[in-house]
């Protein structure tokens, strides 16, 4: 099948990961209109129209403009009961379009409040995943074996920074002042989270699987948080940064080797010595060959947004300047993600469909992004049960689309 005969339906039918999806990133704007209302959260507009041409919007000048709707988004989702809607009618807009797997990410520390904790905030996101995934799951065509079924996971984000703006948390920061510098504030913040991620997965049995790290990097290096990766570490939980986003080279370097890094959130620097701002290293050029090679060699993946970036970096508004096309060559595990539904107004779909259209993947090429979507992922299962699953998504992508078209 040429690449020109490949239609949005066509790539929606095929079996699709996200494992870059921020929960407050991707509400329902309907969904949020709704909330609001209830919780007497004032919006710009309360019309999808009017909140997708000042909020929502298509182009963002900058990072910080793009981050602005999270302000709303957070402020309606304090109770246990929108939280898990959210989570549901997340599950259910990506088995929508082929998405079989997904692992959603959140901050749980900007939803707490007195009553309601952190594993309570992750007890109801799974609570609406799971009843999106029974859903979907009894479906005669999953319980037959015709079609995979539709699983996933929780990763849980710590934040290199709060303020007033997003929760109720931002009182129990200041708090943790009493550890002395900010930094230590911001890493006992991060060392609760990794602590109650761990106990929710242990104790509770919730899929949570993985740690981040979110928020301005600018200021806010990965090693302040390094005491919290050691704890996920050794309770093995999977590790994942958003890395070299708005920070050059050394950024997505550090999150890999000071907080054992699995994979990387972004990465758009990766390639570029220019934004490199450490001025120990001399050699810029041989510093981005050799942290190429370092990742390729231990299979690193990129967790690529393509319409998050152009958004946000006005150097990716022509796609085809976007470094994914190098990382294609270098032959680096990627994965295509969404970043924000909401926020980006995009879906998976369009994100693989702008990727083959742009860079003009081949067959072969896009198995191989779905298949690293599915390999390295943070399911919550055993690996016999991951090898098995990623085994029948694949089968099923062959039946959809066979080696010899």
């Amino acid at each position: 099948m040429a690449t020109q005969r490949i239609t949005r339906e066509f790539l929606r039918q095929l079996p699709k990961t996200d494992l870059h999806l921020h929960l407050d990133g991707s509400i329902r704007i309907a969904t949020l209109i709704e909330l609001a209302r209830e919780a007497g959260v004032a919006l710009p507009s309360e019309t999808e129209e009017g909140l997708r041409e000042t909020v929502f919007k298509e182009h963002y000048e900058n990072l910080e403009q793009y981050l602005r709707g999270f302000g709303y988004t957070t402020k309606v989702m304090q109770q246990a009961e929108s939280i898990e809607r959210i989570a549901y009618e997340l599950g259910v807009d990506n088995q929508a379009e082929g998405v079989r797997y997904i692992e959603v990410r959140f901050a749980p520390q900007l939803h707490t409040h007195k009553d309601f904790d952190i594993v309570d905030t992750l007890r109801a996101v799974s609570n609406g995943l799971a009843r999106a995934k029974q859903a979907f799951n009894v479906r005669p065509e999953v319980v037959s074996g015709a079609e995979p079924p539709f699983d996933y996971a929780i990763i849980a984000c710590a934040m290199r920074y709060f303020d007033e703006r997003f929760s109720s948390y931002y009182r129990t920061f200041l708090g943790l002042l009493r550890y002395g510098h900010p930094a230590q504030a911001y890493a006992q913040a991060s060392l609760e989270l990794a602590q109650a991620a761990i106990h929710a997965r242990r104790e509770e049995g919730l899929p949570v699987s993985g740690l981040d790290l979110a928020g301005p990097e600018k200021g806010y290096p990965p090693h302040h948080h390094r005491g919290a990766y050691e704890h996920a570490h050794r309770g093995f939980l999977h590790k994942t940064v958003h890395a070299g986003e708005d920070y050059g080279p050394e950024s997505i370097f550090e999150a890999i080797t000071e907080l054992h890094a699995d994979r990387v959130g972004h990465a758009t620097s990766l390639f570029n010595p220019a934004a490199i701002q450490n001025p120990a290293i001399a050699d810029r050029e041989r510093y981005v060959e050799e942290l190429t090679q370092y990742i390729a060699a231990r299979r690193i993946t990129l967790e690529v947004c393509l319409t998050s970036n152009q958004q946000t970096q006005p150097a990716y508004r022509e796609l085809a300047r976007h470094p994914f096309g190098e990382m294609m060559k270098k032959r680096l595990s990627v994965s295509l993600c969404t970043d924000s539904r909401t926020v980006s107004n995009t879906t998976v779909t369009d994100e693989v469909y702008k990727a083959v259209t742009t860079f003009g993947l081949s067959r072969h090429e896009l198995k191989n992004i779905l298949v690293y979507g599915f390999k390295r992922s943070f399911f919550p299962g055993d690996y016999a049960k991951k090898r098995a699953y990623v085994r029948t998504c694949m089968d099923y992508f062959d039946r959809l689309w066979p080696a010899n078209e």
